[in-house]
């Protein structure tokens, strides 16, 4: 849902990048803590970020001066927490601006709010509301990265809807078409994504269950495993 370069008004621009820096700075504060607290976290840390980079770089054309694409902020959303997802999400957007005109440095402000901020904010409080219903993680984990793509769009639908509203319906107008085009191809991506996030789960149930435990992710379930988890989160 990368907005395209020199697409927004200059205003709107400026006020999705200062909505943004606040999340931003906040996740650098929470990286640097995570990093310093378990240095062997980096290593998830990388492959979450990449994760993202890989995903979201796949895009489709959809809506003019937009396109379609996954996420992948779902899974880092859920193993680090939303704070340090801005961050590698706001990384991979920057690159993805200049290594591969995917989006862009005027508008990624406004890329950052919805991909790296509003989704896995989303993506993270539907992953823990089902974890505190008993639900299997990889039914948590499916609608956690599901919610996070899906978000995202919608927040998109709405940026590009209040930079152009309808000459005969105004806003609301402008949001029913731009979410309807969208929604032909951004729904069947979010469910693919969810499908993908839970495989790659999967993967680090095998491969990194420690690091997954350590973080609250493996081997808790409920309310009990909730409040642990906060416990954990707490002092990260």
């Amino acid at each position: 849902m990368h907005i395209a370069e020199g697409f927004l008004p200059p205003l709107h621009a400026a006020a999705w990048g200062v909505a943004s820096a606040p999340f931003v700075v906040h996740g650098v504060r929470a990286l640097t803590r995570e990093v310093k607290a378990h240095p062997e976290s980096t290593l998830l840390l990388g492959a979450s970020g990449a994760f993202t980079f890989v995903l979201s770089a796949l895009k489709i054309p959809s809506v003019t001066g937009s396109c379609s694409h996954p996420t992948g902020t779902g899974l880092g959303a859920i193993l680090f927490r939303p704070p340090i997802m801005a961050v590698l999400g706001t990384i991979t957007l920057l690159f993805q601006a200049l290594l591969l005109a995917h989006g862009g440095l005027t508008t990624l402000g406004a890329n950052v709010f919805s991909m790296a901020i509003a989704g896995p904010w989303a993506g993270y409080a539907v992953y823990r509301l089902l974890k505190r219903f008993d639900a299997p993680l990889m039914v948590s984990v499916f609608f956690g990265a599901f919610f996070a793509d899906l978000i995202t769009y919608c927040v998109t639908s709405v940026q590009l809807a209040l930079a152009f509203p309808d000459p005969a319906s105004g806003f609301a107008g402008s949001l029913a078409k731009f979410g309807g085009i969208f929604a032909v191809t951004q729904i069947p991506l979010a469910v693919s994504e969810g499908l993908l996030t839970v495989l790659v789960m999967r993967l680090l149930m095998q491969s990194s269950k420690s690091d997954l435990v350590r973080l609250g992710v493996a081997g808790l379930t409920g309310a009990r495993g909730t409040a642990r988890h906060e416990q954990g989160t707490a002092v990260r």
